[in-house]
């Protein structure tokens, strides 16, 4: 089916509802199943009369499809033609079952968000999707809610019926008067004028969060008041994000299950050194996130309220809904104190929040329903960041249960800059190639049929697309280029922009980038200035360097529009050719056709990103010759960007001041000495050539830094970039564990052929952490490249770590590693189980995304296993086959819609290990008796309890969200086997047990339990 003929369908189902909501009591005469025409012939009478209401309701129909096509042809058009019409047939079934009454539409006070959220509860979203089809299917089903409430408001008969429910309302006032009294809330601190209002404001407030910032501009394709603009939430890529040392405990990094070691869980297999960031975020309440600049910190918060204000989290943050969002941007409190929670809405709500109930924002605080983003911490100066964490403390100790998430990047947030706080450090890692490669594609489907801005026919997009791709595998120095979402939109927008052409390193991109927003689009397309005469490259380059200094010597990233008109003023008076030009003209010029500047906010000016802030000061410091200037802010994070740039803008006796200025400093100050020194060896990847009388000076200063002691050295080490390579040691031979893993680490997170080589020899240490290390790096390099040249001399056997496969083109370079024996495949897998055949001999295999049924038949070629692992949403099939497989000692299933039943897994009485995770509600336990040999038992779902006299072989027992108030053995002694209750119902007076961990449990009256303990 087309895109096309798929939108019309669905148009006609919206139209068809419609048109039985209007019918009212007349539809009893139809069936549910009845077409239109048929419904109308009903109500109206006359064959003309009925045509022409027909033809109404058909344009009803053609124009939700005209608003739904766009979603199929553009945003989703990468969903296979089975996927995209499986999700179109699930949202037309949606609507044909759910309630979309008039009693239902009124409920939800016509708001259409509100009426998703109910359609969504009543009818979940049907199993077996990947993320993009959920993301595909929740987005198609919000824009036909939205029109069906667009339409029905417009139907007479509506009216009508609105009216009548407010008249019923108003007639039963009086009798419901009482009991209104009754339920009304008294007045109290927290709600001096009740509650009343709340409701509608919470729905008032999450819309506009929802309209007002899932929008994001694509870099690079034109000023800022024209450049294209798609939806977040479906332009959003995940990243990667490792904890930094001082976070929480992570597993265990020993052996999995062998000989009575430690085990893995299934949803706990994925134990490399980085994870999703929102699995990452789901584990912590309160989480520092640091990334380099344009790492994706300020586009992750912004996802993150808008995911949150519409309850669409699934998944690992699926608990997030319900939060409400609130972004706190510091930049937009340079200078003044953070707002308190009164004042919280002031920046993001606009006017809306002059009609907040008092309290209304302590209300949701006190009840933790808040989920408070706190973004760039580094956009402060030192003395206020100690304010922001004075806030924040004082926030937390008041709403201790509060959600916060607070960006940085490293340099002006150390990993243990909250630890007091008990908040974790992540740090956001730089993308993978399959990452790189997810982007390069969103980023082109985003594009896709916008109006104006694009620099090609959109039905050109697609050959860039494939061009770009194919660059970045066959040139592997793009992909160390474009380790961010900044770098890659931009190595997109300047691929697309000029035809093809593609930079060599960090400062081209940058200065091509420029070219591109501030003079070449405007020539291509004939753009007439409006100013007297035209500005050349030169003047822009000129006036934009200016304005970007004086913004970095105030430590600002925003400035007032009528200061930066004085500032230009002030520039145009030393340009002489361009006498009889007006600042504030030539400033609105600059605003509206460079591309470079943006108003975030009304009277406001910034930098499209502040790295062309950082870059443009930097070449301004070396045209003015403000070298002395750099060498004595060198220590100060918020300069160590624009240093770095400099470097690269300035002529050899330039470079030889600024680096070595900054190298003296470090000899004679003890306290910045390592800050500066990272600052000097970083100044190496922006410039063309070092001179000879730097070159001794810098290697010398590198031994200081290298190797690093720890991985929380990692980060900073890996942004001095490649240069460092050729310094960290070529073995690991005569290293400490934690010495030797910072150093892979440090390798790893520079990336490109150079780092390869010297993880290839690394490959060659005996030592099970560095192993593990180097498993947990595979992603971050060609998945074949990395597997001949490491993999293949990293021990994969018995006593060895788990071969972790995060994305799908590892899958061929896993086949060719005969040596492993213990596989987890972390990444939805859609292929037959049978294809399991291709994978080495195993004894242990994890599946943690398995799409559609499950044939465990299939499974007949792997006979060795002794531990499995599966995971997915639809149905196991064929479970007797597990009769065969005769070694199995550890069993995990977990959330599949049907788990089967215990007497179905008596011929497996002999596994040791057996973990049931969302079992459902009345699922029977008491066979559990007859598996004899159980040592380990780990459950979660809505099962009864079961009687323990039979399982006293067991050593431990983990359970999950069971009411165990009146559960035996939690009377008197506590068991020693019981190790672990995590959300389960526990009777008030159980005694404390020293070797049990008790998280978020509760009493019979809901309160938490005193007992809590993790």
């Amino acid at each position: 089916m087309s895109a096309e003929a798929a939108a019309i369908k669905l148009g006609g189902t919206v139209a068809t509802r419609a048109v039985r909501l209007w019918l009212g009591p007349r539809e009893r005469e139809q069936s549910a199943r009845s077409s239109m025409s048929e419904l109308i012939r009903v109500r109206v009478p006359g064959l003309r009369a009925g045509r022409g209401i027909e033809r109404q309701f058909e344009q009803i129909a053609d124009a939700v499809a005209a608003r739904v096509q766009p979603l199929i042809e553009h945003e989703f058009r990468d969903l296979t033609a089975n996927g995209r019409e499986a999700v179109l047939r699930a949202v037309t079934d949606t609507f044909v079952r759910a309630d979309l009454s008039d009693d239902a539409v009124l409920g939800s006070d016509a708001d259409p968000a509100e009426l998703t959220r109910r359609v969504r509860a009543s009818v979940p979203v049907p199993s077996g999707f990947s993320e993009v089809e959920e993301r595909f299917y929740e987005v198609v089903l919000g824009e036909c809610c939205d029109c069906y409430v667009r339409v029905l408001r417009r139907l007479p008969v509506f009216t009508e019926r609105a009216v009548s429910e407010l008249l019923t309302r108003t007639t039963s006032l009086g009798d419901e008067l009482e009991k209104v009294l009754e339920r009304l809330p008294a007045r109290s601190l927290y709600a001096p004028q009740g509650t009343g209002e709340d409701e509608a404001f919470r729905r008032e407030y999450l819309g506009l969060v929802s309209r007002s910032l899932d929008e994001i501009e694509l870099f690079g394709l034109g000023p800022s008041d024209q450049a294209p603009r798609t939806r977040l939430s479906v332009a959003y890529v995940s990243l990667r994000a490792s904890e930094d040392d001082g976070g929480r405990r992570r597993a265990p990094s020993g052996p999995v299950l062998r000989g009575g070691a430690q085990l893995w869980d299934l949803g706990e297999a994925e134990r490399t050194s980085s994870m999703r960031v929102e699995a990452a975020l789901k584990g912590s309440p309160r989480v520092l996130l640091r990334g380099e600049a344009g790492s994706g910190k300020t586009t992750l918060l912004q996802w993150l309220a808008v995911t949150a204000a519409r309850g669409a989290f699934t998944g690992a943050l699926a608990e997030w809904n319900g939060l409400i969002p609130v972004l706190v941007k510091l930049r937009q409190y340079a200078g003044e104190p953070p707002p308190a929670p009164e004042a919280m809405l002031d920046r993001v709500a606009g006017p809306l929040s002059g009609l907040m109930p008092p309290g209304w924002l302590h209300r949701a605080f006190a009840d933790g329903r808040v989920l408070l983003l706190v973004d760039g911490v580094d956009e402060l100066l030192a003395g206020e960041r100690r304010g922001v964490r004075e806030w924040l403390r004082g926030l937390l100790h008041q709403y201790a249960d509060t959600r916060v998430v607070v960006t940085s990047r490293p340099a002006a947030a150390r990993v243990d800059w909250l630890r007091a706080e008990r908040f974790t450090a992540l740090q956001l890692e730089r993308m993978t190639p399959a990452d790189l490669a997810s982007f390069v594609r969103q980023w082109h489907q985003a594009v896709h049929g916008q109006d104006t801005g694009l620099p090609c026919p959109p039905e050109e997009l697609p050959r860039y697309e494939r061009s770009l791709l194919t660059s970045l595998q066959d040139r592997p120095h793009l992909q160390s280029l474009a380790t961010n979402p900044l770098l890659a939109a931009l190595l997109c927008a300047l691929h697309l922009a000029r035809r093809g052409q593609l930079p060599r390193n960090r400062m081209e991109l940058y200065r091509m980038t420029l070219e591109v927003l501030v003079q070449q689009r405007d020539t291509d397309r004939g753009v007439r200035s409006e100013l007297p005469f035209p500005l050349t490259l030169t003047d822009k380059l000129c006036l934009l360097r200016d304005l970007a200094w004086r913004l970095s010597d105030n430590s600002r990233t925003e400035i007032a529009v009528e200061r930066a008109a004085d500032h230009v003023t002030a520039k145009l008076a030393a340009m002489r050719h361009l006498d009889g030009l007006e600042g504030p003209a030539v400033l609105d010029h600059l605003v509206h056709r460079s591309g470079v500047l943006r108003s975030p906010a009304e009277g406001r000016l910034s930098f499209l990103h502040r790295t062309f802030q950082e870059y443009l000061a930097g070449q301004e410091a070396t045209v003015e010759d403000r070298i002395g200037n750099l060498v004595g802010r060198a220590h100060l994070d918020l300069w160590r960007e624009t240093i770095v740039m400099a470097a690269g803008h300035a002529n050899r006796t330039q470079q030889e001041e600024l680096v070595g200025g900054i190298l003296e400093r470090a000899e004679q100050e003890a306290r910045h000495a390592r800050v500066l020194r990272l600052v000097a060896e970083s100044c190496q990847g922006t410039m063309a050539s070092v001179p000879d009388g730097l070159a001794a000076r810098l290697d010398e200063a590198v031994t200081r830094l290298v190797p690093p002691r720890r991985r929380s050295e990692a980060a900073s080490l890996a942004a001095v970039g490649s240069p460092l390579l050729r310094r960290l040691p070529t073995s690991l031979e005569g290293l400490s564990d934690s010495v030797a893993e910072a150093t892979v680490t440090t390798a790893a997170r520079i990336g490109g052929d150079a780092a390869l080589a010297l993880l290839a020899g690394y490959a060659t240490d005996p030592r099970y952490v560095i192993h593990q290390r180097l498993l947990a790096t595979w992603e971050y390099f060609d998945a074949d490249a990395y597997a001949d040249a490491v993999l293949q001399q990293v021990p994969l056997g018995d006593e060895d770590p788990i071969l972790s496969l995060t994305y799908a083109g590892q899958w061929k370079a896993a086949t060719r590693l005969r040596h492993a024996r213990w596989v987890a495949l972390c990444y939805p897998f859609s292929s037959d189980l049978g294809s399991m055949e291709e994978l080495p001999p195993l004894e242990g295999l994890w599946a943690h995304h398995l799409l559609g049924d499950a044939d465990l038949s299939a499974l007949c070629g792997q006979r060795g296993l002794e531990v499995l692992g599966l995971e997915g949403r639809n149905r196991l099939l064929s479970t007797a086959a597990l009769e065969e497989h005769a070694q199995l000692t550890s069993l995990t299933l977990r959330s599949w819609s049907t788990i089967p039943a215990l007497d179905e897994l008596a011929p497996l009485a002999s596994v040791s290990s057996l973990t049931l995770k969302h079992l459902p509600a009345g699922y029977d336990l008491e066979p559990l008796a007859g598996f004899t040999k159980l040592v380990r038992l780990n459950l979660s779902g809505s099962g009864q309890p079961f009687d323990t006299d039979d399982l006293g072989q067991l050593d431990e027992l983990l359970l999950t969200a069971f009411d165990l108030s009146s559960w035996e053995p939690l009377r008197g002694t506590f068991p020693a086997y019981i190790r672990g209750l995590h959300c389960c119902m526990l009777p008030p007076d159980i005694e404390p047990s020293p070797h049990c961990t008790i998280t978020r449990c509760r009493t019979p009256d809901g309160r938490p339990h005193p007992l809590n303990n993790g």
